[in-house]
């Protein structure tokens, strides 16, 4: 019985599995030699995928790369290509479960910081390739009355993330990438955890402590709760202190009551 060719989507599948995972499944029988064998073929398409995705991982996790060594993380990166192949063309989004992985990687099982490192990178990674969106203006909030503003929501910008963490990862991140070894020995890993505010600034990536009060008030703003849903947290001087630090850093694009969304103050805010 003659065997049935497979179709186009069966073959890019097949395509897809020999380049990462270096499985012929049978794929070699359709491609043209032309001087050259299937399987050498096959394998400049191979190098030139690993090399690429391979690259797009150390740009997305350079800290992580210096901390372990250049041939630990290749070796990382290629178990990751072959579990983890991507699921997009666009190259900014491949990596995201890369903290994971490590996390269970056996052979980095003794550097118990290494994953949130990542995780912090690739939260640095997200807000550097975050859509562009306008700040809310402090002054479009000038017309609300003390009622309205109780009941105000917020709408985080892209390019604003939290991220929390049991270890100083921020301290790590910067030692590191700056080549400071006497800083990085200074790090006390058992230390408090760090509850971390990163976004995007002019001049770059702002990374921000915050303590815990302000964590759990940025947190709830951040997931668009109202105001008013934070004083049972602190004092309303400290939360509009914080709204102030957050609004005066982007972290918000609009706001809203209730179902009315506002883009701009429908009042003159100018009286």
């Amino acid at each position: 019985m003659t065997q049935t060719a497979p179709t186009l989507l069966e073959l890019q599948r097949a395509f897809g599995q020999s380049l990462l995972r270096g499985a012929d499944n049978g794929v070699t029988a359709y491609v043209v030699a032309g001087g050259l064998a299937p399987q050498a073929r096959l394998n400049i398409y191979r190098n030139t995928a690993i090399s690429v995705l391979s690259t797009a991982l150390r740009l997305s996790y350079p800290a992580v790369q210096a901390l372990v060594g250049e041939e630990f993380f290749e070796g990382a990166a290629r178990l990751f290509l072959e579990a983890s192949p991507p699921q997009s063309a666009w190259l900014d989004e491949y990596g995201s479960t890369f903290p994971d992985f490590l996390e269970q990687l056996p052979r980095a099982a003794t550097l118990s910081y290494l994953p949130d490192t990542a995780r912090l990178e690739w939260t640095i990674n997200t807000v550097q390739h975050a859509p562009e969106a306008t700040p809310l203006a402090l002054a479009q909030l000038t017309c609300l009355t003390d009622a309205e503003m109780g009941r105000t929501c917020f709408e985080r910008h892209p390019a604003a993330q939290l991220m929390r963490s049991e270890y100083p990862v921020d301290a790590i991140w910067c030692a590191v990438l700056a080549h400071d070894d006497d800083a990085l020995e200074a790090i006390d890993i058992a230390g408090d955890p760090v509850c971390l505010l990163i976004r995007h600034t002019e001049s770059g990536i702002a990374i921000d402590r915050l303590h815990g009060c302000q964590w759990r008030i940025a947190a709830s703003l951040f997931a668009g709760r109202p105001l008013h849903a934070c004083l049972d947290e602190t004092t309303p001087a400290e939360i509009h202190s914080l709204l102030a630090t957050l609004l005066a850093g982007g972290c918000f694009t609009r706001f809203s009551i209730a179902a009315q969304t506002f883009d701009q103050c429908t009042r003159d805010v100018s009286s």
